[in-house]
């Protein structure tokens, strides 16, 4: 697909977003917008509300003022598992895989939501149980070859070194066909070379799915080296939004948070 033909939609919408935990405003009056096909970074202190947004992304936490919108749709409504269908898929900061099932099961587990067989047609193995599995079971050796995984897909997914898990973690969430993939921190705990490896196969992701990539991350070298925009938050306010060069020279954000 060449540069004129990718899609460049909206993907991501969101206005005035803020949640209060009692009597404490954790996030407010925050405002941002994500493309298809692009990377983009938030970043912050720590505490600065970076993942309470992704929980209310996912739903996970239902926001108290603002409007969220998914291709257009609002998310208001939505559960944790219809916000997922929708198309929003997610990464942790902490690892959360199935440690003692297979590589190739954890990406299977990430495919529940193309399961429509019933569990009558799993106790007596019918046609459609057995045509479900086949493709299920294809469509995770692919993802796994192309996460460079496709070797390792019998092994307990806790044997894999951190890197490994790292791949594992996102294939496991592109397995659920994303047109939003969020990323919380993907390169904690990692060395440099990691890190470079992991910056390569951010790009490999967004290049060959064409999809959007939503980021937290403390590590500048790769927010700045992969994301085309970057929004900065401090207090659970937005503090600035641009190109990493314009976020690099913000006084403000040199202030508050690269401390430079």
């Amino acid at each position: 697909m060449s540069e004129n033909n990718i899609d460049r939609s909206l993907i991501l919408e969101v206005e005035d977003l803020g949640i209060d935990f009692g009597g404490l405003t954790a996030v407010n009056n925050l405002s941002l917008k994500v493309y298809n096909n692009e990377i983009v970074g938030l970043i912050g202190p720590n505490g600065a509300g970076k993942t309470t947004v992704f929980n209310m992304l996912t739903k996970v936490y239902q926001p108290s003022r603002g409007t969220i919108r998914l291709c257009g749709q609002d998310t208001a409504r939505m559960t944790t598992e219809d916000v997922n269908k929708a198309g929003i898929a997610r990464t942790f900061q902490n690892i959360r895989l199935f440690q003692n099932l297979s590589v190739i099961d954890n990406v299977k587990a990430g495919m529940h939501n193309e399961i429509t067989y019933s569990p009558a047609d799993s106790i007596f193995r019918t046609r459609k149980y057995y045509a479900q599995e086949k493709q299920i079971e294809e469509k995770a050796h692919e993802l796994l070859k192309i996460m460079g995984l496709d070797s390792l897909a019998e092994l307990p997914a806790g044997s894999l070194p951190y890197g490994g898990q790292r791949r594992l973690e996102i294939a496991r969430a592109m397995a659920t066909d994303p047109k939003l993939l969020l990323l919380d921190e993907p390169a904690a705990g990692m060395n440099p070379q990691e890190t470079e490896e992991l910056m390569d196969m951010i790009r490999f992701v967004r290049d060959h799915f064409h999809i959007a990539i939503l980021l937290i991350e403390h590590d500048m070298k790769l927010v700045m080296g992969i994301c085309e925009r970057i929004t900065v938050i401090n207090f659970g306010m937005m503090l600035a939004s641009g190109t990493p060069e314009e976020i690099q020279s913000n006084p403000a954000v040199i202030k508050a948070y690269l401390g430079e």
